[in-house]
């Protein structure tokens, strides 16, 4: 009895860390395609004030009369906070469970030159869960910055575009944007492919080519585009 006992736990949380894995990967990829519809926006800063602050307020009104002032704002604002949350919950119960898994006495690990200690790391993926702290620390300063105006380097004002061009005139502002860009690459690079592998991406040698370049491809595409504005604003060729 005390057997089938310790094999049905076993089991359970088996299943367990795959139910969290996928949470993992589907809240990351929600994540991912609101990037990619905000990295679209912000390259309208291009098209000038008139349009720029066009498009900030027609979020605001997106689904008027069905939906109140700025409701689909906060519906998309809600999903994307408990896609967030979900992302933080499923990461850290899951490190949580691998450094139990990998501390010493706990079973061999596969060693070689590169990695004496066992454990099989990219760059990006050994980044990972520190490079979540430093996006997650980057999002709440964003919003202070960009959406409630209480952060206002270059000065404040009422409109979007304004305070973006005012925040991207000073260096110093570009510097943070630009070292929290690249936490969001390498973050991206290796979240695309694990969710990838997650949902079944891995199928053969090829799909999991294809899926690497898939990687790269998403990551260098939303950091490169959150980057044109900033500098092209700071070298004067926007405002």
């Amino acid at each position: 009895m005390a057997t089938t006992e310790i094999t049905k736990q076993r089991v359970g949380a088996r299943r367990s860390t795959v139910a969290l894995k996928a949470l993992m990967a589907v809240s990351g990829l929600l994540m991912v395609l609101y990037l990619l519809v905000h990295m679209y926006g912000n390259l309208k800063v291009f098209s000038g004030q008139v349009a720029f602050d066009e498009y900030s307020h027609h979020l605001r009104t997106l689904g008027e009369p069905i939906l109140p002032y700025e409701g689909a704002l906060w519906i998309i604002r809600v999903v994307l906070l408990a896609a967030i949350l979900a992302h933080i919950y499923s990461a850290v119960v899951l490190t949580i469970r691998d450094r139990k898994a990998t501390r010493v006495g706990s079973g061999p690990r596969y060693k070689s030159k590169q990695n004496k200690r066992g454990f099989q790391r990219s760059y990006a993926s050994f980044t990972l869960r520190w490079g979540g702290v430093i996006i997650f620390l980057f999002i709440i300063f964003h919003l202070l910055n960009l959406t409630t105006n209480d952060i206002a380097p270059g000065g404040a004002s009422p409109s979007p575009y304004e305070r973006v061009i005012n925040t991207f005139s000073e260096w110093y502002m570009v510097l943070v944007y630009t070292i929290a860009l690249l936490a969001v690459g390498f973050h991206l690079r290796h979240g695309v492919w694990a969710a990838g592998m997650t949902l079944g991406a891995n199928t053969s040698a090829k799909a999991r080519r294809n899926l690497n370049v898939l990687a790269y491809a998403v990551s260098g595409i939303i950091t490169i585009g959150f980057l044109i504005p900033p500098f092209a604003i700071l070298f004067g060729w926007v405002g």
